[in-house]
């Protein structure tokens, strides 16, 4: 019978962020980090972007590992655009790992659904940043099928780390880092899904002002000027 020896080998422990962000801001002064000071969310948006993705089986069991990363601050730069999230992870390597997320756009018949289901239910931009409204929307944003929060399927992503897991922790800290980016700019949300958010105020509006109108029994062919709803509902 074999006898084999087995040597513990240290764990190597992240090199420190803090000094990663200064020496990337040498060459970038736009370098922006993900600082978590308190909860990992506290908005609205990022609290259920946070809550749809730990939802998915696929991901509940993996996404965790990003947790104690994106809380030591080890994701050092973090960028928003229309459907693509860009990010820099620092590593137990001197050069932190690059991650890029990729997240599907609204079909437009979901799109649709959402706009319709919206008429008369937005007051303002501010109700709507701030996720104040009826829980009857908050549904219809959060629902899986139908609503605004992408699935599994809708995200791809990569990182150049030699992690072989399906889902690594950078990857995972930079999830949870794009609802730390929904806290400081909740708007964020809207142009990572590629939405004009502004619209989904404007149909309301449209409606509640023909609603207004039809329950005042005034016919008219005047459109009211788009600053002139602007003042009126704060859009």
């Amino acid at each position: 019978m074999g006898y084999y020896n087995y040597y513990s080998y240290p764990k190597r422990k992240p090199n420190d962020p803090a000094a990663t962000v200064e020496k990337l801001r040498k060459k970038n002064p736009n370098i922006n980090p993900i600082i978590i000071d308190g909860k990992l969310a506290k908005s609205w948006w990022a609290i259920a972007w946070n809550r749809n993705l730990e939802g998915y089986a696929d991901y509940s069991s993996r996404i965790s590992r990003g947790r104690s990363y994106v809380r030591s601050g080890a994701v050092v730069d973090l960028s928003i655009d229309a459907g693509e999230v860009k990010a820099l992870v620092q590593g137990t390597k001197k050069k932190p790992y690059e991650i890029v997320i990729k997240i599907d756009t609204l079909s437009e018949e979901k799109w649709e659904d959402i706009t319709r289901h919206c008429s008369r239910k937005i007051s303002n931009l501010e109700e709507l940043v701030h996720g104040k409204f009826s829980k009857e929307l908050e549904e219809l944003f959060t629902n899986k099928k139908s609503g605004l929060f992408p699935s599994p399927s809708e995200i791809k992503f990569s990182c150049d780390c030699p992690d072989w897991a399906y889902m690594c922790k950078h990857v995972a800290a930079v999830l949870y880092g794009i609802g730390a980016r929904f806290d400081s700019d909740p708007t964020l949300f809207f142009k990572l899904r590629n939405i004009e958010f502004a619209h989904l105020i404007k149909k309301s509006v449209d409606d509640r002002i023909a609603e207004m109108l039809k329950n005042s029994g005034k016919k008219t062919k005047r459109r009211m000027a788009e600053s002139s709803i602007s003042k009126l509902f704060g859009v």
